[in-house]
This record gives C-alpha cells, structure tokens and sequence, in this order.
C-alpha cells in the first residue's frame, strides 16, 4: 500500500506496517536536521534510536542540511552532544561542505573565492584547499571607492552572515561585475525559526539583495538543488530509486527529494505543515505539486514504533 504512492505525491500519511514496508524497499535514508532530528539543542523524541536501529537494519544513513554555520567537525560533536551515538564525519553533506566540493571539483577554481558568509563555510573551504579572499577590516570612513579589492577573486559565494554589512554587498556586486566571476548560493533559505517565535533572515535573503544589485543569478548548491545528491552520490554510489528523503520543509527538503527522484516524508515537527503540504498536492501550478510530499510523519519517533512492532 506504502509503495503505490511513490511518484504521486499524495501526502499519503504512513502509519505502522505502511513505514515498514516503504523502508523495505529503500536501502539509503536521507535525513535534513533541524526540525526532523533536532530542534535547537534538543534531539527530537526517537530519533537517536531512529538512526541506530536504521544502521542495525543495513540501512545507509546520510544527513543533508542547508545550515551552513558550522563545519562537519562541529556537526559530529552536536550529534554526540544530543545522543546520536554512531554518526560519522563522511555521512554530513552541509551546504558549507557542498560549496566547497563544488568549488573544488565541479568549477576547479582557478583564483580566490569571495565569501559572505560564517565560520563553517569558512573552515569548509579552507579544508577544501579552496583559497579564500582574506576580508580586512574596514578603516574608519572607508566607502566602496576606496576599499581594496582583489584581482585574484574568481568566484562570489553568499551564505548566512550575522555579520553581513553594506560594504560587503558593495564589494561581491563589484566583483559580479565580471561576467566571468562565479556567483554561488549555499542555500536558499530564506529564514530560519529561533526560539520564543522568533526568525533570522536566511542565505536566501542575502542572496536575493546581491541578484538584485548584480542582475545576477545565483547557482544554488543546497537543497532543493540536486548537486548534494549528486555529492552524496558520487562518494557513495546512491540508487535514487533505493532512496528515501524525510525533511520538514516543502520548498527544499521535499522538493529536493522530488528533483533527485527519491521518495519523499515530511515531518511535522518542524517549519511545514500538513495543511501547506495538503495545499501544494492540490495546486495546478506543477512546480508547486512537486513541492507536496509522497508520506506524511508526525515524527521520526513513527519510524521507531513500527519498527519495534
């Protein structure tokens, strides 16, 4: 019954024998974090032992985000910190880390890559042997016509910056200025929930105020682009038919499942609900069903009940 929604996008909701079967077929599991795993600094309910019994089982477990902001170094300690006992290095495909294998493999990069962006895709990158155009701090009354720019910048890449500033954006427009400068996304998130009910604006946003400026647009290298299961893919050799994507946000997660041809469940435990999802299943506009999921989940907890059924 689980399997005969698969491509149908039917918001199909799965409950006991239904999520035995689907993960029956399936031999790869792709999880987003925040929102489906974790919530801030708090595991969601099940998902440790979620992780765990998929491993026991033979199942192949990768996490795929487009929080840029730390390494995957940092991201092993927060799986660690939470529970998650057996989470290796090699399964964390971030938007930081994809930018840089992009960078590195995809674009070979022959200069320095500008960056307005945080610590992880820092570290990223420099871990990637990427070069990186050193930002020097700004002289008092500097302005865009006086400030430095690098002639060895080849490449503009945007992701979350708490730090972003006027200047910033000034110096990656005069760089898109060059037809042959790279422009690059980490994600388009546009933002992201915080506790008490509050949001920080995303990548996505910053990445819309320089298309803007520039009349550029960006190649975005999260998700919903395939080119982190193309990553993933390339390092593991992943079947996308054998696949199963589970996120708790339409317009990424479950759209990127949809564009790499991989089944799809949204949680319900993070940003998207079921009356959104309910609302892209229903729509005439194709790019918006694409966005509705195959299964619906409460949680990842739903995963562990039916497997110890």
């Amino acid at each position: 019954m689980a399997g005969a929604a698969v491509g149908g996008r039917g918001c199909v909701t799965l409950r006991g024998a239904q999520i035995r079967d689907l993960l029956d077929a399936k031999h790869d599991v792709l999880f987003d974090c925040d929102g489906v795993i974790w919530n801030g600094e708090t595991a969601v309910t099940g998902a440790p032992e979620v992780v765990s019994l998929l491993k026991q089982r033979g199942k192949r477990v990768f996490f795929v985000t487009n929080n840029c902001t730390r390494p995957r170094e940092n991201y092993v300690q927060k799986f660690s910190r939470l529970g998650f006992t057996d989470v290796a290095e090699e399964e964390i495909f971030s938007s930081a880390y994809c930018s840089a294998a992009y960078l590195r493999d995809v674009a070979r990069l022959q200069g320095k890559v500008y960056v307005i962006g945080c610590g992880g895709v820092m570290k990223e990158l420099r871990d990637a042997g990427v070069p990186v155009a050193e930002e020097e701090d700004a002289e008092p009354g500097a302005s865009i016509y006086t400030c430095p720019l690098d002639p060895d910048v080849k490449a503009v890449l945007v992701g979350y910056d708490e730090n972003f500033t006027f200047m910033k954006l000034a110096k990656a427009c005069c760089y898109l200025r060059s037809s042959e400068c790279l422009f690059l996304a980490t994600d388009p998130d546009p933002w992201h929930p915080l506790r008490g009910g509050r949001v920080t604006p995303g990548s996505g946003s910053l990445t819309a105020a320089l298309e803007t400026a520039s009349s550029r647009k960006a190649t975005v290298i999260g998700k919903p682009s395939r080119f982190m299961f193309d990553c993933i893919s390339s390092q593991f050799g992943l079947d996308p038919a054998r696949s199963l994507m589970i996120g708790d946000r339409l317009e990424t997660d479950v759209l990127f499942g949809s564009n790499c041809g991989l089944a799809t469940v949204l949680t319900l435990t993070g940003v998207s609900t079921l009356q959104e999802a309910l609302a892209f299943r229903d729509s005439q506009e194709p790019q918006q069903k694409h966005c509705a999921p195959d299964y619906v989940m409460e949680s990842v907890a739903d995963i562990l009940q039916a497997l110890e059924e």
